[in-house]
């Protein structure tokens, strides 16, 4: 299965071209900036810091900001995988990438779909439960950044 895709159009492209990889890995890091630069102010200040600035004004632009990087990201992610899906799908490093991929978008979604992340937007303040769920997002999408990285060591 994994040679059938690693035999497909869009992998034989990426490896045949050297400016066609260049392209969807920097689009890849790009996603990956929006996504980490949006999600984390967003976990910072629903865990409790920047008490000033306010989430019912913040919240929406840089959740949008988040799922645009996440959607980048998630798309060339996958590009890249079908170059080598054999050693990426062996790599212990991807796999625990994909596990707290997994675990961060259950989490976001546990918190977007919660009744304390609408009255947030409300313009409540974020209850403890909330708070905790944060600081896990932050740890769990650092954690996916470092597990990236560290792919290309193992």
């Amino acid at each position: 299965m994994l040679d059938l895709l690693a035999d497909s159009a869009l992998p034989a492209l990426l490896r045949r071209s050297a400016t066609a990889y260049l392209l969807v890995n920097a689009a890849h890091i790009l996603g990956i900036a929006l996504l980490i630069g949006a999600i984390i102010p967003l976990d910072l200040r629903l865990a409790g810091a920047f008490p000033r600035t306010p989430l019912p004004a913040i919240a929406p632009l840089l959740r949008g900001m988040a799922l645009a990087g996440l959607t980048l990201s998630l798309v060339t992610g996958a590009a890249l995988f079908t170059t080598n899906p054999a050693e990426y799908a062996t790599n212990p490093a991807f796999r625990i990438k994909l596990a707290l991929l997994a675990a961060a978008l259950l989490n976001a979604a546990l918190v977007t779909r919660s009744r304390a992340w609408a009255q947030v937007l409300s313009g409540a303040r974020p209850p403890p439960a909330l708070r905790l769920m944060a600081a896990l997002s932050a740890l769990l999408w650092l954690s996916i950044l470092l597990a990236g990285r560290w792919i290309g060591f193992l």
